[in-house]
């Protein structure tokens, strides 16, 4: 089984190898934050981002207020008050964890969110430019090519024919 495999790999290679190939590439973050939806969709996720952003810095302020409070106040309080202090800063610290580890999958959710519907665009657009450019392959993120040649970049292409796709 294992050689059948190999041998149906190699025939693939083969075919493929003798058919004229044409690949391109397409940065799929840039063409996602240059479209307009992506613009807006980006302009949504920093609205949100910053206003959670804001919520944790007062969270943050207070936790260090608190935090400071207790230092002055450590050396006058009874050892069982410090000890209720010292357990009270603790919890509000972890409920700031959990604050902040929350919003953070808010934030993620959010961004898939707004994505979603531009990348089942996108993927359309590009599926149909390529059949158009006769492109074989496209492979996505201009990071993961080392070498190519101007051409095959299509980034800009996909970015012009999504804005005009309604």
């Amino acid at each position: 089984m294992k050689n059948m495999m190999i041998a149906l790999g190699l025939l693939l290679a083969a075919s493929f190898a003798n058919a004229e190939s044409k690949i391109g590439y397409v940065d799929m973050q840039k063409a996602i934050q240059t479209t307009a939806a992506g613009k807006k969709a980006k302009a949504e996720l920093e609205g949100e981002f910053n206003k959670k952003k804001k919520d944790l810095e007062k969270k943050e302020a207070d936790l260090k207020k608190m935090g400071e409070d207790l230092e002055k106040k450590k050396s006058v309080l009874s050892e069982d008050a410090l000890g209720k202090k010292q357990a009270e800063f603790q919890d509000e610290m972890l409920k700031y964890r959990d604050i902040v580890g929350k919003s953070q999958v808010e934030i993620q959710k959010k961004e898939r969110e707004l994505t979603a519907p531009i990348l089942d665009k996108m993927k359309k657009v590009i599926a149909k430019l390529a059949k158009e450019k006769g492109f074989t392959v496209v492979l996505e993120n201009s990071q993961m090519v080392l070498y190519a040649v101007p051409e095959a970049d299509m980034t800009d292409d996909v970015i012009k024919a999504f804005d005009k796709e309604k």
